[in-house]
């Protein structure tokens, strides 16, 4: 680096009343003190209406500008101080307040400042001096080397061959370059910002699907847990009820050969009080009714009786392993198929409607791969069954 500041070392004086001031004046996006119009944005920050205008158009390039003869349905603007976004009209930043306040400080401070007395040692202070060079001002700068030089550089130093520029054009060149990189990063920065929302909506989306899906998912599941329970109250009750009609035939069997059997006690008993009777005549009278009731009980005797194997109930037997087995390869969207030996996949389906009525289908692929033939088929088991066959899309 071959320059220096031109001032002695020293104390610095603490800053004024004004320079705090205009610390206070200057816009965020460009760093210079606010050019007028200003405006405010709704979180009560200033900015340039011509900066705000750059990163506003540079945040929505859809928009179109003012003056334009096509309606614009305006657009989003993020502060960059504090990242507050608010939503512009259709007019653009050209819609927001002008904050004529502030403006008419930066009049009162820009008429203090010409008012007040030049400070020499302090435009000494900020002056810049050559190094290789005394009492020579820094006033170009080497566009070869990128680095700012005096006159005697450029004329007799080490910047004679190359290509200079004078300081303040190039100053405010670059400053105007790094003011647009500015309003390019934050227009990036709400295009960043707007994706990661985007994002977190996203999220709260999929979070609310799955949410959905989950319940309904457990819904069909307690709908099918209702479906078995009441099929299996059904069944048990089948069974109940022919439990309860053996138990009841073979409970009034029984009471009828417990009749059956007192009767032939008492006439045992009665049979044998008559062999007691001295009396020939009144014994040969007395045995008449004896021997009629002795003949009738011997006709009952062979009273009905359950038959072999009555009191079995294996007959009330289900098979589960094929429904066990559909149950446990639920998954979502597909059906479970059986392959038959012709290679075929088929699917047969069958439940009970009401008693002695069966109805099924059995699905079967077409030749065409988004058809199927149903064969729907009710079977009653008394007279067979019927089959009727419809397409599917």
């Amino acid at each position: 680096m071959n320059f220096a500041l031109g001032y002695k070392p020293g104390h610095l004086r603490e800053s004024s009343t004004m320079d705090n001031l205009e610390k206070q004046l200057i816009c965020p996006i460009c760093l210079e003190m606010f050019t007028k119009p200003v405006v405010i944005l709704p979180c009560q920050h200033n900015l340039c209406r011509k900066c705000a205008n750059d990163v506003f158009q540079a945040a929505n390039p859809l928009w179109q500008s003012r003056g334009s003869k096509s309606m614009s349905t305006g657009g989003r603007f993020r502060c960059p101080s504090c990242r507050h976004e608010a939503v512009l009209d259709r007019h653009g930043v050209y819609g927001l307040q002008r904050n004529l306040l502030v403006e008419n400080i930066i009049d009162i401070y820009k008429q203090e400042e010409s008012s007040r007395p030049l400070n020499p040692t302090k435009v000494e202070q900020q002056q810049l001096m050559c190094e290789e060079h005394d009492e020579e001002k820094i006033n170009i700068y080497c566009l070869s080397c990128e680095t700012p030089t005096c006159s005697m550089c450029k004329v007799f130093g080490q910047h004679k061959d190359c290509e200079v520029a004078p300081l303040q054009n190039v100053y405010k060149r670059q400053k105007t370059e790094l003011s647009d990189g500015i309003a390019i990063l934050v227009a990036g920065n709400d295009r960043i910002q707007a994706l990661l929302s985007q994002m977190e909506e996203t999220c709260r989306s999929i979070q609310e699907n799955g949410r959905r899906q989950k319940q309904s998912l457990c819904d069909k599941f307690d709908g099918l847990y209702a479906i078995l329970e009441e099929r299996k109250k059904e069944l048990v009750g089948m069974i109940s009820r022919q439990q309860d009609d053996k138990l009841d035939y073979i409970r009034s069997l029984m009471r009828r050969h417990g009749d059956h059997l007192e009767g032939a006690v008492k006439l045992v008993e009665t049979a044998i009080q008559s062999m007691e009777e001295p009396q020939m005549a009144v014994f040969l009278q007395s045995i008449k009714d004896i021997f009629k009731q002795i003949s009738t009980t011997a006709k009952v005797s062979s009273m009905e009786c359950p038959e072999p194997g009555y009191e079995s109930m294996v007959h009330f037997v289900i098979n589960t392993e094929n429904v066990a087995d559909m149950l446990r390869t639920i998954d979502f969207n597909t059906l479970q198929v059986s392959r038959k030996r012709t290679g075929r996949m088929v699917m047969i389906l069958v439940f009970p409607v009401k008693k002695g009525l069966l109805r099924g289908f059995m699905v079967i692929p077409c030749a065409h791969p988004s058809r199927v033939l149903m064969f729907a088929f009710t079977i009653r088991l008394s007279t067979g069954f019927a089959v009727h066959s419809i397409y599917i899309e």
